[in-house]
């Protein structure tokens, strides 16, 4: 996972939580939400994402 992904998915989360904490999102909606962002950071800190795998997605890098 390359660091621009990690950034997105860590603003997500921080917008997510947000949301929450400012009661724009309430409910089943902000439950749903809030388990996608700790989804994002969890895999932004371990740098692995199990659904690129199958999708053949890498958004890291490579050395020439």
């Amino acid at each position: 996972m390359g660091n621009t992904d990690k950034a997105i998915r860590i603003i997500l989360a921080l917008g997510i939580a947000l949301l929450y904490y400012f009661d724009v999102i309430q409910g089943t909606l902000a439950y749903v939400l809030m388990a996608l962002a700790i989804i994002f950071l969890l895999t932004s800190f371990i740098s692995f994402c199990p659904l690129y795998k199958p999708f053949g997605i890498n958004t890291c890098k490579t050395k020439s």
